[in-house]
């Protein structure tokens, strides 16, 4: 986070440091959990984090611990449990102001193939933590949405009141969740915010396996000179999201004074194709002195996929004062080296 005196979060990031609060992050020990738990406890907050490890990494929570001193790691609570167990959720929420909720099943390939587990943790889970968190008196309930829920709705960039028909599971999952957020607003005058990300990228985040995000994976692979799959003609398009602007989005949201029950997009508000990816990728790898000279395979394209995405993020940098400090330029230069430091500890599978 830049630190510029006329910048809000600066002066946010500030105030944190001299009082410091108790937040629960779900998904703890998963990329975007342990990123956030990375920053908080390097802000002086006290943190509670929950997993149940079937997406999260016991190993990102020892990254984060190496990564700040001995003092800071101290003020982390961490609880191997499930939100789908009520009971677990109760546990974590004791005495906690904020929540950060990041717990998820992701993927929306897997929801397709496994529509059942992906209700079950993305809606009965999300319940869960919902209604604990309004029994325990949070201040503020943070969690992750997503940007399927714009489903076929072809009209860019995406505006948050603006959907289409929802093409897959994962998609009705979150759609479902900012329906329960809304009827909890109404039902019980219970503040939350969610985040439609836009294709997040950043350290730590998994690599492997057949639901791996694409950034990651590719940078990987051609690290370790394996060919690129791209699923379609490579002429679609994303808004990736470098996990720094997330971390913003979600303490904002979490801070904000506004009595709002709202959804915002998380992204930069530019679009690339996946074959612009690709040698944007290669570019910075060169930089690095690894020259990849594959060429990609092409392969059909996914069910559920959408063609083409991209952020109307006005909304949030209007009402939380939202702005991105990283482009995917900067993203991918930043992390790029991270991968290459950690490549004997990564393998694509």
């Amino acid at each position: 986070m830049k630190k510029n005196k006329k910048n809000h979060l600066f002066k946010i990031v500030k105030d944190m440091q001299k009082k410091p609060k108790t937040w629960l992050i779900t998904g703890v020990a998963g990329f975007i959990g342990s990123n956030l738990l990375e920053r908080l406890l390097n802000l002086n907050q006290k943190v509670v984090g929950i997993d149940n490890f079937i997406t999260g990494y016991r190993s990102n929570l020892d990254n984060v611990q190496v990564s700040i001193s001995s003092t800071k790691w101290k003020n982390f609570k961490f609880i191997k449990g499930d939100i789908c167990n009520f009971q677990d959720c109760k546990k974590c929420l004791i005495k906690v102001d904020y929540v950060l909720h990041q717990a998820a099943l992701g993927s929306v390939p897997r929801s397709i193939k496994d529509p059942l587990k992906t209700h079950k943790h993305n809606v009965n889970g999300f319940l869960n933590i919902l209604l604990a968190a309004k029994n325990s008196g949070v201040k503020n309930f943070v969690y992750a949405s997503s940007s399927s829920v714009y489903g076929d709705h072809e009209i860019l960039p995406k505006v948050e009141d603006k959907t289409g028909n929802l093409l897959s599971p994962y998609a009705a999952t979150k759609s479902i969740n900012e329906i329960y957020s809304s009827i909890f607003f109404k039902n019980y005058n219970f503040k939350s915010i969610g985040l439609r990300y836009f294709n997040v990228f950043g350290k730590r985040q998994d690599p492997n396996g057949s639901y791996a995000a694409v950034i990651p994976k590719w940078i990987v692979s051609m690290i370790q000179n394996k060919r690129i799959k791209i699923f379609g003609d490579g002429k679609t398009t994303r808004d990736f999201c470098y996990i720094e602007n997330v971390i913003q989005a979600n303490i904002l949201a979490a801070l904000t004074k506004k009595n709002i029950n709202q959804v915002f997009n998380v992204a930069v508000g530019n679009k690339i194709s996946l074959n612009d990816l690709f040698i944007s990728i290669k570019k910075n790898l060169a930089i690095n002195n690894i020259f990849y000279k594959k060429k990609p395979i092409y392969k059909n394209f996914r069910d559920g996929d959408i063609r083409h995405s991209l952020a109307d993020i006005s909304k949030i940098k209007k009402e939380l004062k939202y702005l991105p400090t990283h482009s995917l330029s900067d993203g991918i230069l930043a992390l790029v080296p991270w991968y290459i430091k950690n490549r004997k500890l990564i393998k694509v599978k």
